[in-house]
């Protein structure tokens, strides 16, 4: 890349618990938290960031369709700023930071903020028959997060795109419970290092309010004996159940984007830089494989092995999608998702990719090592991977 592109600061929203804290506050909001957090943990005044790049899932609210240009005008940045939705399904919040970066590197960009969000909370149901009128009798409700939640090609749910990559992979139920404890373990273990990257927001009860400032999906005790005890989800007889998936959560995370000499001159100090990314097509039916030809090809890319590597964040959408990447490409546990991930803070798509991303910034640098890739499945079938450096390196 001819120009340096680096991370800084880097915050989000505590996530929410599916119908929980965070079900009465806009997506819009949380979104203007997160970046008012980011922007002050970066010391940059919002006058100067003159691009905001949105990934989200689903649109919700009554902003929900622009939230990218409501986000950068009420947290602050000038008018004459642009900003941008994207949607790469899973992978939203790392194609903001993508997209971002590529504005930069094309010129028409210096400084940016970048993430994502999704308040599923506020899923609406829709009647898709009522624009031009009933002939008679009852009508459907559809809900619309069930949308966000299908194959488009198979209309199947994504958790049975799991159980295909499990099947035809001969993966084992056990495998994926032991995978979802050690998840937990590490999230519960790490409060102390998610609690860096969190901004605290109020929340209004009645006539009370309270303060979330830390995640509300961890399980931190919960046993291999509840987990091998719960009914499978997806398909009878099969393997991937609530407690090996993903959890449905809310919230939003940004982080900024910059050019290193630009934002050095504004006294923003980088924790990383972005060295690559690359992003494949795979089968739909196992979308969960996407991470392995993704971190293969940017390796490749790269002459790189995955030795190469000091740490990854691969998400959980599934505990099979992580245990593929440990059996295709040899990730190796104790250097992968050290701090918890879907399965244990939770999945909300346009949010997951920059909350990695803030997870990798801050790894490598109270940890000092020298690098990190990025990745995650989508779903229709993609995957997603970037690669990230230590600036000190």
């Amino acid at each position: 890349m001819e120009r340096e592109i680096i991370l800084a600061g880097g915050m989000r929203t505590p996530f929410g618990d599916f119908g929980k804290s965070l079900k009465d506050i806009s997506l819009g909001q949380l979104g203007v938290h997160a970046t008012r957090a980011c922007l002050d943990k970066a010391g940059l005044d919002a006058a100067d960031v003159d691009h905001l790049v949105w990934g989200n899932v689903l649109p919700v609210d009554q902003q929900g369709y622009l939230a990218a240009r409501y986000i950068a005008i009420e947290a602050g940045l000038p008018e004459a700023s642009a900003a941008l939705n994207v949607n790469r399904a899973c992978a939203s919040g790392s194609q903001a930071i993508v997209t971002a970066a590529e504005q930069i590197l094309s010129g028409h960009s210096e400084v940016a903020v970048a993430g994502g969000g999704e308040n599923f909370s506020r899923a609406p149901f829709v009647v898709t028959t009522g624009r031009w009128g009933h002939k008679r009798g009852p009508q459907t409700m559809v809900d619309s997060l069930d949308w966000a939640y299908r194959d488009p090609f198979s209309l199947e749910l994504m958790g049975g795109t799991a159980e295909n990559l499990a099947e035809e992979f001969q993966y084992q139920r056990e495998p994926m419970d032991e995978y979802a404890v050690t998840s937990q373990r590490r999230a519960g273990a790490a409060r102390e290092f998610l609690s860096r990257q969190i901004g605290p927001i109020e929340i209004k009860e009645r006539k009370t309010t309270r303060l979330l400032s830390a995640d509300e999906y961890p399980r931190p005790d919960v046993t291999m004996e509840k987990l091998s005890a719960m009914k499978p989800v997806f398909r009878e007889g099969g393997m991937v159940t609530a407690g090996n998936s993903s959890g449905v959560t809310d919230g939003a995370a940004m982080v900024v984007v910059a050019e290193r000499a630009k934002a050095e001159a504004l006294g923003v100090e980088p924790l990383a830089r972005i060295v690559d990314w690359r992003i494949v097509g795979v089968p739909p039916r196992i979308m969960g494989c996407g991470p392995v030809p993704a971190i293969g090809t940017l390796l490749k890319r790269h002459d790189m092995t995955v030795d190469d590597v000091d740490y990854f964040e691969i998400n959980e959408a599934f505990a099979v999608v992580n245990l593929h990447a440990e059996t295709q490409l040899g990730v190796s546990r104790e250097r992968c998702n050290l701090y918890g991930g879907g399965i244990s803070i939770g999945h909300p798509p346009g949010a997951t990719g920059a909350r990695m991303t803030l997870v990798a910034m801050q790894h490598l640098a109270e940890s000092g090592q020298k690098n990190a890739i990025i990745s995650m499945c989508m779903g229709a079938g993609q995957g997603l991977a970037m690669l990230i450096e230590n600036v000190k390196h």
